[in-house]
């Protein structure tokens, strides 16, 4: 299973709304910049996620764009499934859908799937345990033993 673009701009992005998250509406210009996503792909990620729910925006010279709830109450298994949809190593394992024979005439009896749905199950485990702040705080560790000179 590999992440597209879209998810790991999304990702970065939503990162960066939770680094500033408190300050007010940031413009999308400052999010570009902080998370190194292109402004003209940007806007069209931060449309998907404010229609999800995720961020909100305001309009005017003081607008922008923040999270719509605090960086610990944001999960990222939430802005996978927006920029990503369901969590599906295999279609026959989708998170969203019950076993369905017309994907795979082997579904029931198949050998292989048990491991499918363990790879499903662990990846939605380490999405919906994660939270955005777990993430800015990842980085501010890091952050801070570098500038010490701890590797």
């Amino acid at each position: 299973m590999k992440v597209s673009t879209r998810g790991e701009y999304g990702m970065r992005a939503m990162v960066s709304l939770a680094r500033m998250y408190g300050e007010g509406p940031v413009p999308l210009s400052t999010i570009a910049t902080e998370s190194s996503v292109p402004p003209a792909y940007l806007e069209q990620l931060i449309g998907q996620l404010r229609r999800a729910g995720l961020v909100t925006s305001t309009r005017g010279a003081n607008g922008g764009y923040e999270l719509s709830r605090a960086p610990e109450d944001v999960r990222v298994g939430e802005v996978y499934r927006v920029m990503e949809g369901p969590v599906a190593p295999m279609v026959c394992v989708t998170e969203d859908m019950e076993p369905n024979e017309d994907l795979c005439p082997m579904i029931d009896g198949c050998a292989t799937r048990l491991v499918w749905v363990k790879v499903r199950d662990g990846i939605v485990e380490a999405l919906d345990s994660t939270t955005l702040q777990d993430l800015v705080q990842q980085k501010r560790g890091r952050d801070v033993t570098t500038s010490i000179g701890i590797s």
